[in-house]
């Protein structure tokens, strides 16, 4: 089930366009509706190397995808009520194994896709929230159709949203990650979690 997730919040991801600058910010339904072509134009224009060299796609995604996943937030909600009893450099070591891990499954789902096509939910105020959850369906004539519920967080100094988690058929992609790592953090230490998951994302 993750990794059905973890390959329809690519197949989103993957369609975003977004703005860098502080000022001017899009609000999150124009970062998910604007259709970017700066990822799959990479891979597009990369076959023939990705063919020969298939974890070029772990630096294409990590290039081009992984600025705009708001990874720090998401593992420290993952570490939950471990977070308090981390250390610093503890948190540094799971946020920086827990973006390998993630390059590693973006990049392993982005090789699926196959061109489905993204609807978007239509732009309306956001108000003065910095959660917010943006609906897409992705659209396959060969399967039923997928709605997902995609997590968006503003961050108080740049202005700029950023994706943290999304949710499909009721399961969310951070929370079961959270389910599956609490115990063996509690069992095992924050440490040998993050070893472990920079040893998968290998």
């Amino acid at each position: 089930m993750f990794k059905f997730i973890a390959i329809a919040f690519s197949l989103v991801l993957s369609s975003m366009s977004f703005a860098v600058t502080a000022e001017n910010q899009p609000n999150p339904y124009e970062v998910i509706e604007q259709t970017g072509q700066g990822l799959f134009t990479r891979i597009a224009g990369s076959q023939k190397e990705l063919q020969k060299f298939p974890d070029l796609m772990r630096t294409i995604v990590d290039e081009e995808l992984m600025p705009h996943v708001d990874y720090k937030y998401a593992s420290f909600k993952i570490l939950g009520k471990h977070l308090k009893k981390t250390t610093a450099e503890e948190r540094q070591n799971f946020v920086s194994s827990m973006r390998q891990y993630l390059v590693r499954t973006y990049a392993n789902a982005l090789g699926s896709y196959k061109g489905q096509a993204v609807v978007y939910e239509k732009a309306s105020s956001t108000g003065d929230k910095r959660l917010v959850s943006v609906t897409a369906k992705i659209q396959d004539a060969n399967a039923p159709e997928i709605e997902i519920h995609f997590q968006m967080r503003q961050n108080k100094k740049t202005g700029q949203w950023k994706a943290y988690d999304m949710i499909v058929e009721g399961i969310s992609l951070l929370q079961s990650k959270k389910a599956e790592l609490s115990s063996k953090i509690q069992q095992q230490g924050v440490n040998q979690v993050a070893l472990e998951l920079a040893s998968i994302a290998k």
